[in-house]
């Protein structure tokens, strides 16, 4: 299979301070990680590939550095040691993605301890690793993984941890209410928040070819609903780089209210040829 990969992020319109970070390592059996601006693709390797978003809170009080601590965390811990330990196995691979997650909360509340300054921030998080049969996504928080597939369109891989998700469920509010009710960015679970659990969800879905994956923080999918971000990822689905950049736009074109971080992964079952690469890129 082969894997395009692009993300960004931006501080958006209304803030100054940008606390969203993401970290992508297109092959962890050669771990290159990269948190600037990124359009990358090859050959899905055999340890598969890491993207990962993170929603950083707390304001003046470091949001940036829970995020950036998060993330730096995640793949220090996807060692190709460990991975090759887990590769093979579904539960050892949502065990390795817990885990992960639970030192990144773990090395930000160390942080916290040694630095009084930054008592308050904390971090969501998000992250698919995809790997030639199967694609693992865990998380913690409200930033999302979405999954596109012609035949299936768009589906929300992950269940946000927040107040409004819990009033979806129990049916006292609808999807569309929650966007614009007064709680909407209360979330019941994050990383360094003492007022949070930190504990991580996963789940496990297979690796098709010609789906596409969209992983990104509330600066997209709070403001813009599933149907809207649906539209704009059938329009570019095949296409990582302009789908990334279409999505944010359509971040900054909503009001661009909160910062945005946005990766998504094409996958296909192989290298387009000469003349596809050409077409792709008329």
């Amino acid at each position: 299979m082969h894997i395009s990969i692009s993300a960004t992020t931006h501080p958006g319109l209304e803030r100054d301070n940008n606390e969203d970070a993401f970290a992508i390592c297109i092959d962890l059996a050669h771990p290159k990680w990269t948190s600037d601006a990124i359009q990358t693709k090859g050959s899905l390797g055999p340890l598969g590939a890491i993207l990962i978003v993170a929603d950083g809170i707390g304001g003046f009080n470091a949001g940036e550095v829970a995020s950036a601590i998060a993330t730096k965390t995640v793949g220090d811990t996807l060692t190709p040691k460990a991975v090759e330990k887990a590769i093979n196995s579904q539960e050892a691979s949502t065990d390795l993605l817990r885990e992960a997650i639970k030192r990144a909360n773990e090395a930000i509340e160390q942080h916290i301890q040694s630095d009084f300054h930054t008592v308050g921030m904390g971090t969501t998080i998000v992250i698919a690793w995809v790997q030639p049969q199967y694609t693992h996504i865990a998380w913690c928080g409200d930033s999302r993984c979405y999954i596109y597939t012609t035949q299936d369109g768009l589906s929300a891989v992950t269940h946000d941890h927040s107040h409004v998700q819990e009033l979806v469920d129990k049916g006292e509010i609808t999807a569309q209410e929650a966007m614009t009710h007064p709680d909407a960015n209360v979330i019941t679970r994050a990383l360094g928040d003492v007022d949070c659990s930190s504990e991580p969800e996963a789940t496990t879905l297979p690796t098709k070819a010609e789906s596409t994956l969209v992983l990104c923080t509330d600066g997209l999918c709070g403001y813009a609903d599933d149907e809207a971000i649906q539209r704009t990822v059938s329009s570019y689905a095949n296409k990582a780089d302009k789908c990334c950049q279409a999505l944010l736009q359509q971040a900054l074109d909503i009001g661009g209210h909160d910062n945005i971080a946005i990766a998504v992964a094409h996958i296909t079952e192989k290298r387009p040829n000469f003349f596809q690469r050409l077409f792709n890129r008329n």
